[in-house]
């Protein structure tokens, strides 16, 4: 019943306290700037709360990511290298959702590790700290398993998304 108020009550500004317009800036620069230095692409996604219907249907933060990754095609790039970091700020949650190109290189241990630093900086108050360690967490990964090398295209929008 709690994680069903705390997201029906989740007001919008909560939201816009936590990644203001500044924050949100700084998190597309992080990740023009990351994606200079490696083949991967990366899409940051910030959500309230979930909706009445997802809450009936018991929907998990990690469930609800897997959506966004595919309503956005963070899965159509051509080396299969899209990223996804998705909060979910009702259950103070992040997710790190990669497609199969980096998955056949990079474990899952290593985005949940990821993903727990993330969550200890927002549970801080430290949205915009925590955000841009995430990118750079995230960027320094793909810099090692996919370097960037000859073209380079920025496939996927660099804009944080709030939903």
């Amino acid at each position: 019943m709690k994680r069903i108020l705390d997201h029906l009550i989740y007001p919008p500004w909560r939201v816009r306290r936590a990644f203001p317009a500044a924050t949100l800036k700084a998190i597309e620069d992080a990740v023009a700037a990351s994606e200079r230095l490696h083949r991967g692409e990366l899409r940051f996604v910030v959500e309230a709360g979930l909706s009445s219907s997802e809450l009936w249907h018991g929907t998990t933060a990690r469930q609800r990511a897997l959506e966004v990754f595919s309503d956005l095609h963070v899965w159509d790039t051509e080396d299969n290298s899209g990223v996804l970091i998705y909060v979910l700020l009702a259950d103070r949650q992040v997710e790190i959702l990669a497609d199969r190109g980096i998955n056949r290189r990079v474990g899952e241990a290593t985005w949940q590790a990821i993903c727990r630093d993330m969550e200890t900086a927002f549970r801080d108050g430290r949205f915009h700290a925590g955000a841009l360690a995430g990118v750079q967490a995230i960027s320094q990964v793909l810099t090692t398993h996919f370097p960037a090398h000859g073209a380079n295209p920025d496939e996927l929008p660099n804009a944080a998304i709030i939903l």
